[in-house]
């Protein structure tokens, strides 16, 4: 007698149907490490060259979004894995108001400054754009 046994390499956790609440938690966990990171990146790369730091950011960003859907919403769908990523970009903005009104000094770590707005625009689109970069399926 013989059995076949298939393994799935998605994690189990991520298998599951989440409560609408758990997978808010799970949204703004990953965009918190995500944020932590893209902050560090801009702390740390950004003065020596705000190029390398975007592309840094942006590689961060995409690392996250992957371990996200990976571990977190592998069965997702392309509208909910775009609700995640404006859910980030709403975090973002929400955010860098809030430093920036705390400290009384502006604050871009997360979104780049307004005074360059082709790198604002990338790093607004990879935070919008990286989770539904990782779906499976697309309805």
């Amino acid at each position: 007698m013989t059995t076949t046994m298939t393994r799935s390499f998605t994690p189990r956790f991520a298998q599951r149907k989440h409560h609408a609440v758990t997978r808010a938690a799970l949204i703004v966990a990953f965009w918190i490490v995500a944020a932590l990171l893209a902050a560090a990146v801009h702390q740390r790369i950004d003065v020596i060259s705000p190029v390398a730091s975007v592309i840094i950011k942006v590689a961060a960003i995409l690392a996250m979004a992957a371990a996200f859907i990976r571990l977190a919403a592998s069965e997702t769908t392309l509208d909910q894995a775009l609700l995640a990523g404006t859910t980030w970009v709403l975090l973002c903005i929400a955010t860098e108001i809030t430093v920036t009104t705390m400290s009384g000094r502006p604050w871009f770590a997360l979104l780049g400054s307004p005074a360059n707005g082709g790198i604002r625009c990338v790093l607004l689109i990879a935070w919008i754009l990286a989770p539904a970069l990782f779906i499976r399926s697309r309805e």
